[in-house]
């Protein structure tokens, strides 16, 4: 969330970025009226401490006259002291109404964007920073992934939809080896990056969506539970990206610590609120998929180089898994609300003949942090500072998986095994019909 004494000190510097977010009207609106708000919260609390201070000192007053027994300049002094008593009781209550629509809307504001985020209203206008390999070429008809895995009987789009509806994955026999031995890989190599592993709720409670900025405004994205979990509110996980970050919600780490790495293992859980009709053959797109996640936690100044790091790492799995992949510069039209800077990796599936997204990572400056209310010690001393907060795919495990079969068919339509995953599948060089 956004502080709000910049907003107070500086509205302009947030309008600057709802433009080039291409933010809505209703954006603009809720600026207007959060600096509205700030203004009459200021006011009144001026009016608070004037008020406090005149019944101080009339109070003071009263009881010497009481006590010469004076009663009859006491009696309007004390209707005086009531009168302002009534006001402050309606000025707290005022108060309080405002602090919590500043509260709400500091929580649906997004993020402040960097300086080195590109112009531009959508994906069009995102920038190729490096590209790794050209597209490879085929001397045969190339199929898509849906047409591989169903010809080589390791997926079954037909039954998943029987079990569950569409989008919705069933893989089998190598199809399934495959993708546990993606997810090892991806674990591997980030403990061998120095992430700490972690095993997380899948289900996590309205105050943790809300720190990592899920919540209130995306929640149509999300599955929630129908009935109460533990008294209140709960839902299944999109990225183990919630739970992970979350993890020092309301605490203040020290210095030293930071930055500190974490990853977990999940399977993520998204309605796809509004994509219908996009990417919906096959695996690209579902409401449930395998991820490894990465989390970093750390101050303002590490920020920018941590975020560098994990792009470097996301980079380096795909090119040890033998994918073209490039990397992409977000535009402000097309990066997400929680992101002060966003990177896409984005591998090429011949296919599709198109390039997708197999891993987006972002630098969220003190977005998040301000609103777990996590924070860290300085090692100089002074005030404790909002934890700075990164995270990133390492990467999709579907996605990934659809790229090898699309990258790594054979015209006999067997799909070769990259190498560094045959360990992982015990030896095994290709996935062919059994």
């Amino acid at each position: 969330m956004l502080d709000r004494n910049l907003v107070a000190t500086q509205p302009e510097l947030v309008a600057d970025t709802l433009r080039r977010r291409f933010a809505s009207p209703e954006a603009f609106a809720l600026l207007e009226e959060l600096s509205t708000a700030i203004g009459r919260r200021r006011a009144l609390s001026t009016q608070t401490d004037e008020l406090r201070g005149e019944r101080n000192r009339l109070s003071k007053e009263i009881g010497p006259l009481l006590k010469a027994g004076r009663t009859e300049e006491a009696t309007p002094l004390r209707a005086k002291v009531q009168e302002q008593a009534d006001q402050l009781s309606a000025i707290e209550a005022e108060l309080k109404a405002i602090e919590e629509q500043e509260r709400l809307a500091l929580l649906s504001l997004p993020n402040l964007l960097d300086p080195r985020v590109p112009q531009g209203r959508d994906e069009a206008s995102n920038v190729e920073v490096r590209r790794s390999g050209e597209p490879p070429g085929f001397d045969f008809a190339v199929r898509d992934h849906v047409a591989i895995g169903e010809a080589l009987g390791i997926l079954d789009i037909e039954r998943a939809g029987r079990l569950s509806g569409a989008r919705f994955p069933l893989l089998r026999g190598a199809g399934a080896r495959l993708e546990r031995a993606l997810i090892n890989f991806f674990l591997d190599a980030a403990l061998d990056a120095g992430y700490t592993e972690h095993v997380v709720p899948y289900i996590v409670n309205a105050e943790t969506m809300t720190g990592t900025g899920q919540l209130p405004k995306f929640e149509a994205d999300l599955f929630k539970l129908e009935g109460e979990l533990n008294g209140g509110r709960a839902y299944l996980i999109p990225t183990a990206e919630v739970p992970l970050t979350n993890l020092h919600r309301g605490e203040i780490l020290d210095e030293a610590s930071l930055p500190l790495r974490y990853t977990a293992f999940t399977p993520c859980f998204r309605s796809e609120a509004g994509s219908y009709g996009k990417d919906t053959r096959g695996l690209l797109r579902q409401h449930q998929f395998h991820k490894v996640e990465l989390v970093q936690l750390c101050t303002a100044e590490q920020g920018p180089v941590q975020h560098e790091e994990m792009v470097a790492h996301a980079e380096s799995l795909l090119s040890r898994l033998g994918l073209t992949h490039r990397t992409m510069l977000l535009c402000g039209g097309d990066i997400g609300a929680n992101a002060r800077i966003c990177y896409d990796l984005e591998v090429w599936l011949p296919g599709q003949q198109a390039w997708r997204e197999i891993s987006s990572i972002s630098w969220c400056g003190d977005h998040q942090g301000r609103r777990m209310g996590s924070r860290y010690r300085p090692a100089g001393g002074g005030k404790p500072e909002a934890l700075n907060t990164l995270n990133g795919s390492g990467l999709a495990v579907g996605r990934t998986l659809v790229a090898i079969l699309e990258n790594h068919q054979q015209a006999d339509g067997s799909v070769t095994v990259p190498e560094v995953l045959r360990p992982y599948m015990g030896g095994q060089e290709r996935i062919q019909r059994g």
